[in-house]
């Protein structure tokens, strides 16, 4: 990770400055592309992959506000440090709004610059190797297929490895998307019966004509178009295990004969007079609330007492946010080997993004998003605007969700200003970010540093220097502490 070179981007329509910020940035570990005006600039982001830029604000033709906006459009997840010789308020608030990491006035402080550009080179080396080790966490915390370092998901693998030697029924409930499926294979492969079939039937996909037979089979001759005897699936999963995926889309008929066949361990064929044994371990996954279809008459009472021995509940992803870097890893790793591109991971305000979307497709819903990222990635991050080109819901589909959005690129948000005055510094815009980004992590600072793009000890050390403290304890008594 250390031999890695980022690449700054260096626009300024005066020579000197050009040369004597340049020599310093290739000191500090940069690869260095400069452009003399902000249109020649805007061409290089095409066939250049930038990591940070360095732009003066006060050029002819197009101005330095101007290329920071292009950036933040082509490249949302580069770093932009805006240089002027005339500094204004106006100009502060501008910059700050639209993105910019830092905002400094010619002649420059050297040191200053220095201390700069070897904070961005150490973030940049820092979430290089966050990214690699969130890859290696989400293969140590891997359980057959599954991913989650959440408590509710570490409960979840507890319950399927006491219960695996031991299961005859199970009901797995769940959004779709939640992995119900890959917990019945977990169930299958730790069980004694890791060796048998596992046979799965998509309820929702057979034609309710055809469910009696599927399922137990049929004799020739039994009905039309019975030319030959058949095979259910009971039968194929004969020592085995058979999951009943979406059971809650069985036909009031089928349900009451899966119920004999529960109880005496005996099917019976289409057009059959003979009874035969089978023994098959039975697991129903299903999205709906059986209770609720059991009190509107649509699913047996004592069905779903039969199959819900043991029910494992599968959380939403918006249940459980802080699994949501770690699948991400994941499936970048998977995806980026089968497009067959070099993709390190997703850049500090594609994480931000996907931290707050509201996940209704669940798990199945994230791992969609970024494999259509990575077909769309031009480089090795994966950024906003991949994650743009993936399907989203509306906005309003953030509303009553547990996070809010925010802003792009991590400043106030846009649109109408109320007709306060501006902040009178740099440093009250960024203590009021920081401010808004805690009220919509609901006080839990680790979520918020993750928001900001930042570690919790710097954020820490803002709360502190800003003298927040105090009011970011008090939203966490209100909120989820992090601890």
């Amino acid at each position: 990770m250390t031999d890695h070179q980022p690449t700054l981007l260096l626009v300024d329509d005066d020579v000197s400055v050009r040369g004597l910020v340049g020599r310093l940035c290739q000191k500090a570990g940069f690869n260095v592309v400069s452009c003399a005006d902000g249109a020649e600039a805007i061409a290089r982001m095409r066939t250049v992959s930038i990591d940070v830029a360095m732009v003066d604000l006060r050029m002819p033709h197009v101005g330095g506000l101007e290329v920071l906006r292009a950036i933040r459009e082509a490249v949302p997840g580069c770093q932009v440090i805006l240089m002027t010789g005339h500094a204004t308020i106006d100009t502060a608030v501008e910059a700050i709004r639209l993105g910019a990491l830092d905002y400094l006035t010619k002649p420059f402080d050297l040191a200053r610059l220095r201390s700069l550009l070897a904070e961005v080179r150490e973030g940049s080396e820092r979430r290089r190797r966050l990214m690699a080790r969130a890859g290696e966490l989400a293969e140590e915390f891997e359980f057959c297929g599954m991913i989650g370092v959440s408590p509710v998901m570490q409960e979840v693998f507890s319950l399927i490895r006491r219960i695996a030697p031991h299961a005859q029924c199970v009901l797995i409930t769940g959004e779709t998307g939640t992995g119900k499926e890959l917990v019945a294979r977990a169930l299958h492969q730790l069980g004694p019966r890791r060796y048998r079939p596992l046979v799965t039937v998509n309820c929702s996909a057979v034609v309710d004509t055809l469910f009696e037979s599927e399922l137990f089979g049929h004799v020739r001759g039994a009905f039309t178009g019975a030319i030959d005897a058949k095979a259910g699936l009971f039968e194929r999963a004969d020592g085995g295990t058979l999951l009943l995926d979406e059971i809650g889309e069985l036909p009031s008929a089928v349900q009451a004969k899966l119920l004999r066949v529960l109880e005496s361990g005996e099917i019976q064929r289409v057009g059959a007079s003979d009874a035969r044994k089978v023994d098959v371990h039975v697991f129903a996954a299903t999205n709906r609330d059986i209770r609720d279809e059991v009190a509107a008459g649509r699913f047996r009472a004592d069905l779903y007492y039969r199959l819900n021995v043991v029910e494992i509940h599968l959380p939403a992803l918006a249940e459980r946010r802080e699994d949501i870097p770690y699948l991400t890893a994941a499936f970048v790793r998977q995806s980026a080997r089968r497009v067959g591109k070099h993709i390190l991971g997703i850049t500090a305000g594609a994480e931000r993004e996907l931290m707050v979307r509201p996940w209704s497709g669940n798990v199945r819903e994230l791992r969609n998003t970024i494999e259509r990222a990575c077909m769309l990635a031009g480089s090795e991050l994966l950024t906003e605007r991949e994650l743009a080109g993936s399907a989203r819901p509306p906005q309003d589909a953030h509303a009553g969700g547990p996070v809010s959005p925010p802003s792009p690129a991590g400043g106030p948000p846009s649109g109408p200003s109320p007709a306060a005055a501006p902040p009178a510094s740099l440093a009250d815009l960024e203590a009021t970010q920081i401010q808004k980004v805690l009220a919509q992590a609901q006080g839990n600072k680790k979520l918020a540093a993750r928001m900001l793009g930042i570690s919790r000890r710097a954020l820490y050390r803002k709360l502190e220097r800003h003298g927040l403290m105090g009011s970011a304890e008090a939203r966490a008594d209100g909120g989820s502490r992090d601890g």
